[in-house]
């Protein structure tokens, strides 16, 4: 197998280099940005959205779809038994990824239906090969997933829609539509794999006591809860509503991760970044839902989420899943350890920025370097497992 093959071979491999890289081009331009606007005022772009919106959505439909793109590539037939997409398909859902970053970023000299079709062509072609690969053995709980997969997609629809001049006033719920979706992936998918592996873990050092418990109403709440979210921004929900599911979806989340045993994972950081990245989750659900009743800033909060949440719960998997699929000991290396708690500290301080204006420009360039530094430090630790060969039989995520 050659080096491009086997490189196209696992969707983990060629999604999470990409999400890995993106996050580091995305959130480099936008620091660029943000600093010479201050600085000698605001530069031209070859992008149509304002600067903050192309930040925005490339975050969410860039890196996000990308990351989600590799886990579900590689875990979808482990939980199926269905053959893994071929080298072929992951190879031309990629360029689809590529085309749609491509045309965002020089939509300023595109035609905006030109941008839009490029863009929206990608989760679709994939959410129908995950659909082939769950009808093997369809579960209800996994079947969600597709239905997560179009919420996030008209979350991307209605942003266009606005930018091509067809909508009015539909950008702003469908970024936010499109970051909430993202955070019921995980708090269905985290809230699933966490408890999981700590307990495999614990059970495997020889603890069969005190095990981390997920209980299926307090798991049904939440999940509820966190599904609603991106709904409720598409259906133009008024805020008290939303701020109220926002905030049982927070408390019900902490109170699940309050079941897991999070002190026992403190000495291994391939597990504390999933409890890490969850707790991020429940809190900036409650924050975010406390601003919709004017306590605190609703930008800060929903930083915490893309950061914290999305952040680290992504790069929490993404190493794991990496390490494991490529046959590695599941052990984070220093350098992994360190962007871990990188992305936590991003996530800090672009929520200080947010919530409090005087130290704004510092604490948002400065979370913006961490961010870059810590996927930096997934490339460079990780780079041998994403492109040599798998070591050892895969273990599955």
């Amino acid at each position: 197998m050659t080096a491009l093959h086997r490189f196209f071979n696992d969707g983990f491999r060629v999604f999470f280099t990409a999400a890995a890289l993106y996050a580091i081009f995305a959130i480099g331009v936008w620091d660029v940005w943000l600093i010479w606007a201050d600085r000698f005022g605001a530069p031209d772009m070859p992008f149509a959205p304002a600067p903050h919106l192309w930040h925005a959505h490339e975050m969410i439909f860039g890196y996000g779809t990308a990351a989600l793109a590799g886990f579900f590539l590689t875990a979808v037939p482990n939980w199926t038994g269905a053959r893994a997409a071929p080298h072929v398909f992951v190879a031309v859902v990629a360029g689809l990824w590529l085309l749609g970053r491509v045309g965002l970023w020089f939509s300023g000299s595109l035609s905006p239906l030109l941008v839009m079709g490029l863009d929206l062509a990608f989760v679709p072609v994939l959410a129908a090969k995950i659909l082939t690969q769950l009808l093997k053995r369809p579960k209800p709980q996994n079947m969600l997933f597709l239905a997560v997969l179009a919420v996030l997609w008209l979350g991307n629809l209605f942003v266009h829609l606005e930018w091509a001049g067809l909508a009015a006033d539909t950008a702003w719920a469908g970024l936010r539509a499109g970051l909430l979706s993202l955070i019921a992936m995980i708090a269905i998918l985290g809230g699933r794999v966490t408890p999981a592996f700590t307990k495999n873990a614990m059970v495997q050092s020889g603890t069969q006591t005190g095990l981390p418990r997920n209980p299926t109403p307090l798991t049904g709440v939440t999940i509820a809860a966190a599904l609603a979210l991106p709904m409720g921004y598409l259906l133009s929900a008024p805020a008290p509503v939303q701020g109220g599911i926002a905030i049982i979806a927070g408390i019900s989340a902490l109170a699940r991760l309050a079941l897991w045993r999070t002190d026992w994972t403190l000495r291994k950081p391939i597990l504390w970044a999933l409890h890490l990245g969850y707790f991020w989750l429940g809190l900036g659900l409650v924050l975010l839902g406390l601003s919709d009743f004017g306590i605190g800033s609703e930008i800060a909060a929903v930083h915490l989420l893309g950061i914290g949440a999305v952040g680290g719960m992504t790069i929490a998997v993404m190493s794991r899943a990496t390490l494991g699929h490529s046959g590695r000991p599941l052990v984070a290396s220093r350098a992994m350890t360190i962007a871990y708690g990188l992305v936590a500290l991003a996530a800090l301080l672009r929520w200080v920025g947010g919530s409090l204006p005087a130290l704004g420009n510092l604490a948002n360039w400065t979370a913006g370097a961490l961010w870059v530094t810590a996927f930096l430090l997934f490339i460079i630790s990780l780079w041998s497992a994403l492109t040599g060969p798998r070591l050892a039989k895969e273990a599955k995520p």
